[in-house]
């Protein structure tokens, strides 16, 4: 994610150590991942929503059987291979009894941690799962009538809780943003995502200094300077739905997508910062370049101003 602003600090050499590993976040997405994989015979744990070992090698092996590239990563290729229960992306279809796919997975995740249980939690819109769907929506104070549109996936995902959540701390969070708005989106979001607000807010700093509409020369955009091809990568694969052009949107697609590089690189806070800004795969392929190393030293450097 490379950006024309920097911020200037002195150039200090700082010991790095290895950081520990993100927290285990539950991602209703992955519960889909999970539901399919179990339908091929690949996965046998429970279904948690939780990216970890197991999950991911039955993930690897899936794609090493079916020729793909082996990355772990359950993009549309992968999806594609997977069949019925791969497709469609949560939100882009109306379901009701008797669908099937990936939407009704998460769907069943979804309800079960809202304490409506589905049933069970196997990709297929029963009987169980419309009651419980029913009794979701009655809760939630929508229509009761077992059909999962726009309003019942919004109240699933406690979209707009968070929404109001996060506009208590920035009046014009829905388009721009101060610098000090910007400041406090960047910790609330940090928290939700299970992130050090330290390390997000050095990085939403060396990339565009806070600046919501920062733009560079080759793309990136916003506070966390996001390229196009990232977000969309973010959307389908690590998020599973669209994500609004706003000031929050950039910041959860910028804070989602470090998350899911220190992930990556088993919690490597050096590799992850030199991903962001270089690529997971050119940091594979070449290591470390020399403006790379100084931008992570910078980032190091900021987390503890921020601490």
């Amino acid at each position: 994610m490379r950006t024309g602003r920097y911020v200037a600090f002195a150039s200090v050499l700082v010991a790095l150590v290895a950081a520990a590993p993100a927290p285990a976040v539950l991602a209703p997405h992955i519960a889909g991942v999970q539901v399919a994989l179990r339908a091929h015979g690949l996965y046998r744990g429970p279904i948690d929503g939780i990216l970890g070992p197991q999950t991911d090698r039955a993930v690897r092996s899936f794609q090493r059987r079916r020729g793909l590239e082996v990355d772990g990563v359950t993009g549309p290729r992968t999806r594609a291979k997977l069949g019925k229960f791969g497709r469609p992306l949560f939100g882009q279809r109306l379901m009701r009894r008797g669908m099937i796919g990936w939407d009704v997975s998460i769907l069943q995740f979804m309800l079960a941690r809202h304490g409506v249980r589905p049933g069970g939690i196997d990709g297929v819109y029963g009987r169980n799962t419309q009651v419980a769907v029913r009794r979701f929506q009655g809760r939630a104070g929508l229509a009761a009538d077992g059909l999962v549109g726009p309003a019942t996936t919004r109240a699933l995902a406690g979209k707009v809780a968070a929404r109001k959540r996060a506009t208590r701390a920035s009046p014009r969070a829905h388009g721009g943003a101060s610098r000090d708005e910007v400041r406090k989106l960047l910790g609330y979001w940090a928290g939700y995502y299970g992130m050090s607000p330290s390390l997000v807010r050095a990085v939403a700093w060396m990339e565009s200094g806070f600046h919501w509409n920062a733009r560079s020369s080759v793309g990136a955009w916003g506070v966390m300077q996001v390229m196009p091809a990232t977000w969309r990568f973010v959307e389908d694969v690590l998020m599973g739905r669209k994500v609004a052009r706003t000031a929050i949107g950039n910041i959860r697609v910028g804070i989602v997508y470090l998350r899911h590089l220190l992930r990556e690189f088993r919690g490597s806070k050096r590799l992850a910062l030199a991903a962001y800004y270089q690529g997971p795969r050119a940091v594979r392929r070449h290591g470390l370049f020399r403006e790379t190393r100084w931008y992570v030293r910078t980032i190091l450097q900021l987390q503890r101003r921020f601490s």
